[in-house]
């Protein structure tokens, strides 16, 4: 009996935790799934204003975890601690993905070769939008894209929702997607979590909005295919 592939989910907000099962159990059949989540670390990085080496640590250290755990592929899915995943990722013998990489490499590459552009990134928290900005600059220059970067933070819609306030959170947050897509060409989700309001808007009407849940969930089912094709 073959034992069953395993993806762990490592999250800084346990409200993700239905929405990337669900995207699992879709599209990832027959994969075993579990989660692990600690909301201190966005919280010690939105305290601190940048990612810290102390959380870069305690990120590692849930890497290391997951893997005690049995996971074969870990799926960090905050874009805050996005470097300390990409540090995790560097020495372990292991795939530990970023969330956001294949929806860079999807924006990015929505560009012709020689043909700029301007790629919208939207927010709620400045310590979410400056990583994604500059991984979106990288992964720009590493496909030979030019993209002109232009930034959106709904301020205080962060604030909102830990208030309790859903509906000023959204408020906030489709008025910076409204401008972007006049503005440009694409629009990308620095959050996971915005997926859902970003829904709430028509999809014919101005630039595309890219999210990065589905996309890394299937990134990560081509990571365990690989996998198991090298046995």
């Amino acid at each position: 009996m073959n034992t069953p592939q395993k993806l762990v989910f490592l999250h800084t907000s346990h409200v993700l935790i239905p929405l990337f099962t669900d995207l699992a159990n879709r599209l990832l059949p027959g994969v075993e799934i579990f989660h692990m989540s600690d909301d201190s670390l966005i919280k010690n990085t939105i305290r601190d204003g940048k990612l810290t080496e102390n959380t870069s640590r305690r990120v590692a250290g849930m890497v290391d975890l997951a893997r005690q755990g049995g996971a074969d592929v870990v799926l960090v899915t905050c874009s805050s601690i996005g470097r300390a995943t990409e540090l995790a990722a560097e020495s372990r013998d292991y795939p530990v993905l970023r969330i956001d990489v294949a929806m860079a490499e999807q924006a990015v590459l929505a560009f012709a070769p020689g043909k700029p552009g301007r790629l919208g990134v939207a927010a709620t928290l400045s310590t979410t939008l400056e990583p994604t900005v500059e991984l979106l600059k990288a992964t720009a220059e590493r496909l030979g894209r030019e993209v002109e970067i232009v930034p959106g933070l709904a301020e205080g819609a962060f604030q909102a929702v830990l208030a309790g306030n859903t509906a000023l959170h959204d408020e906030l947050l489709l008025k910076v997607l409204r401008k972007l897509r006049v503005d440009v060409d694409v629009v990308v989700l620095a959050q996971a979590s915005m997926a859902r309001v970003a829904a709430l808007l028509p999809p014919n009407e101005g630039a595309p909005i890219l999210s990065s849940p589905e996309r890394a969930v299937q990134r990560a089912g081509e990571v365990l295919r690989d996998l198991k094709k090298r046995g």
